[in-house]
């Protein structure tokens, strides 16, 4: 863990700052929106060059693991996440959907970090990685057409324009790259080790420059800070205790329980951030909620990463 990613959370808090106070500059308040897609889109040129999809069919080779795995990220997950939304978030369609979004996209970076704290079984986290990015790349505007196509709010062509846009244009130059540098391994490990930090410093730059242009909407409506809180902290704890429950059915060895509540419980908020910013941008308060999830998420996954190691240390599991 590099220092950025040890201060993930104050950076993000920092930029939230930063944003707002330099946004009160009128000229800055006019133009900021403008960066937020580029820094995005580099943000995510750059994720994806680190992510070994060709590492895919290895995550087959531990059948029952991986589709335990994907059952819970992708038809558990969601279900639990729309329940939480409409008991918490019903009457507020933009956190509503924010917190879907959220919700649905399983993480495909730090959750690593956090799996080697705990001593999980981490070639079998990483070689689950790809497809997790690939599947919630396929099925998140699926989930928003399902789960919130009756708000008013989501509209498909637009929806699906932004994926285009902060998805499938980076994804693909980065699979370009790779090809590119495929006869020249040393160039390309070079490249990708070296580059590591830069996701955290674009989406840092992306949440300064969107509340640059709509940090006054976050002063206006600090309280809904607490009612988006609860589903989250809800979400974390009782998937907590359900994926547990899940790799002890399986009787997975606690490295492979340890992986999968972790990869149950981290998300992908920059991935859902980019797509909100872009698809929703006279809906802040989707991104905002999109914002306030890794300042959640990250200390919680530290408590859970401790927590197993009790697990594993007075249980004798």
């Amino acid at each position: 863990m590099n220092l950025l990613e040890k201060l993930y959370t104050l950076i993000i808090f920092l930029a939230i700052i930063i944003g707002i106070s330099i946004g009160q500059i009128e000229r800055i308040q006019a133009n900021a929106e403008t960066f937020i897609v580029p820094l995005l889109v580099v943000m995510l040129y750059i994720t994806f060059l680190q992510i070994p999809f060709e590492e895919i069919k290895k995550s087959f080779k531990n059948i029952t693991f991986t589709y335990t795995s994907i059952t819970m990220n992708f038809v558990w997950t969601p279900a639990f996440a729309w329940l939480l939304a409409m008991v918490w978030l019903g009457d507020i369609p933009a956190l509503y959907i924010g917190f879907i979004m959220l919700m649905v996209t399983p993480c495909t970076d730090w959750y690593l970090i956090f799996t080697v704290i705990a001593k999980g079984n981490v070639a079998l986290s990483t070689a689950i990685l790809p497809l997790n990015l690939t599947l919630q790349f396929v099925l998140l505007p699926i989930y928003l057409l399902i789960f919130s196509g009756t708000s008013g709010v989501v509209e498909p062509w637009v929806l699906f324009e932004s994926i285009l846009t902060v998805l499938f244009i980076p994804f693909v130059l980065a699979v370009l790259t790779k090809f590119l540098l495929k006869n020249n391994e040393q160039v390309r490990d070079h490249l990708i080790s070296n580059l590591s930090m830069f996701p955290i410093i674009f989406l840092s730059l992306a949440i300064v420059a969107m509340f640059a242009s709509q940090g006054q909407l976050l002063l206006d409506n600090l309280n809904l800070m607490w009612q988006i809180t609860i589903p989250i902290l809800l979400f974390f704890m009782i998937n907590f205790f359900i994926s547990q429950t899940v790799g002890k059915f399986m009787r997975f060895p606690y490295p492979d329980r340890v992986s999968l509540s972790l990869t149950t419980l981290a998300r992908n908020s920059p991935i859902a951030l980019a797509i909100a910013m872009t698809a929703f941008p006279d809906q802040p308060l989707i991104a905002l909620t999109l914002v306030i999830g890794p300042l959640l998420e990250l200390p919680i996954l530290a408590i859970i990463s401790q927590v197993l190691l009790l697990i594993s240390k007075y249980k004798n599991i």
